[in-house]
């Protein structure tokens, strides 16, 4: 008969024993022998309440959806001759709202003959990006539109968002061979 590790439901080691006995420990103390790593040799099996895991799973997703900030699309708008001292502050402000966790749509508006300089724009918005490059990565690269040129800036990937601490046990749980179904009481 093959044999599992099984691991009781304070986080114990009951140690190796056969599939049968350790359904007859998990039938004993009314819970599901769940297992958690079938890769392992033997097998990893957990005594737990199953129904009651996938509850608190579902409960804890929950909580975190609604929890999570939708991202915005926010936009600062610029000028293709702006001073040196309003480019640091519209780059502030561009990192400001990064660093909430909002998309930034920079607009560059070009008025009159403007618009002949749009080497002079695309340098420009190059700048701002270089100089928030750490935290926000190019979603939409400078493209012109009409008598405007619009970049998009995002957050890189978990910098703008909270590490929601790791759930026990990591991998999904799988029934165990011959192991009683979780009831839905």
């Amino acid at each position: 008969m093959p044999q599992v590790l099984v691991i009781d439901e304070e986080g114990r080691q009951l140690g190796r024993m056969s599939v049968r006995e350790a359904l007859d420990h998990a039938q004993a103390r009314n819970l599901d022998l769940v297992e958690v790593n079938p890769a392992a040799k033997p097998p990893v099996c957990r005594l737990m309440d199953y129904g009651k895991y996938k509850y608190m799973q579902s409960k804890a997703e929950r909580d975190n959806r609604v929890k999570r900030k939708p991202q915005e699309l926010r936009e600062v708008k610029v000028r293709p001759k702006i001073d040196d001292h309003d480019f640091e502050v519209k780059v502030k402000t561009v990192q400001r709202l990064i660093e909430d966790g909002d998309r930034v749509k920079i607009t560059l508006r070009f008025r009159g003959r403007e618009i002949v300089h749009t080497d002079l724009a695309q340098n420009l918005l190059k700048d701002m990006f270089e100089s928030v490059q750490d935290v926000a990565m190019i979603v939409q690269r400078p493209l012109m539109e009409g008598r405007q040129m619009i970049m998009v800036l995002a957050p890189k990937t978990g910098a703008a968002q909270p590490q929601s601490k790791p759930q026990a046990p990591k991998t999904q749980p799988q029934a165990a061979p011959n192991a009683p179904q979780a009831s839905a009481e």
